[in-house]
């Protein structure tokens, strides 16, 4: 069986995106990251809970300190507030410098390492609130980058199967393939109950809104 690395957060679009690849024929080596977030513990258990619900065999939960090191990020430094005031112009405080260029690096190396032929990733350019490194045109070039910086019979492809989805599109799609939405976690400052008004909650909220589907997880705020 054609096999694939997933990256899979525990949030809804990587759930999805690692589900489409199920729904595709590979077998999934999923693949999570510890970076020092602020739902790190809730987020470990929703990976944990959908590799159960996919039966995957084999994942990776990789630990990167660095990230807190770095800081400059409301996810990994708990001096910045997350904002709740919505979603603004330009990249917000809550990008992670480069974060998925590392997590894409990572994976890549487990690719080779497994022999597989393609990596997954739920990146949404309507979901990137301004994050360069969600978009089409950074998947293409790091593709180019991981290609040529790895043995010459190692060709991994980057899926990106959401990336010009609207989260409402989303939610849709996660309801056909019948993936457990309700073992996903979103929210990026609350373990125990989604606060429902940081960016990350209100664009889930909105797209089941327009999705006209109820999101079964706990809100502080709806």
């Amino acid at each position: 069986m054609k096999k694939a690395v997933c990256i899979l957060s525990g949030g809804m679009d990587s759930t999805l995106s690692s589900y489409i690849a199920k729904n595709e024929g590979y077998e999934i080596i999923a693949v999570h990251f510890n970076y020092g977030q602020r739902t790190e513990t809730r987020e470990l258990k929703a990976f944990r809970d959908i590799c159960e619900d996919l039966q995957i065999k084999e994942k990776y939960e990789i630990d990167i300190p660095f990230f807190t090191q770095i800081g400059a990020s409301a996810l990994t430094d708990k001096s910045i507030e997350v904002p709740i005031g919505g979603i603004e112009a330009g990249v917000p405080v809550t990008y992670v410098p480069f974060r998925n260029g590392i997590f894409l690096s990572i994976a890549a190396a487990i690719a080779e390492k497994e022999n597989t032929e393609a990596i997954y990733i739920g990146v949404v350019e309507e979901d990137s609130s301004g994050y360069p490194d969600c978009t089409e045109e950074f998947i293409s070039s790091i593709t180019n980058s991981i290609n040529t910086g790895t043995k010459e019979t190692t060709k991994i492809q980057i899926k990106t199967p959401l990336v010009h989805l609207m989260k409402n599109e989303i939610v849709l799609k996660a309801i056909e393939l019948n993936v457990p939405l309700h073992l996903t976690w979103s929210c990026y400052k609350e373990e125990e109950e989604a606060c429902g008004v940081c960016d990350s909650c209100r664009l889930r909220l909105n797209g089941f809104k327009k999705a006209n589907c109820e999101d079964k997880i706990p809100y502080k705020v709806l």
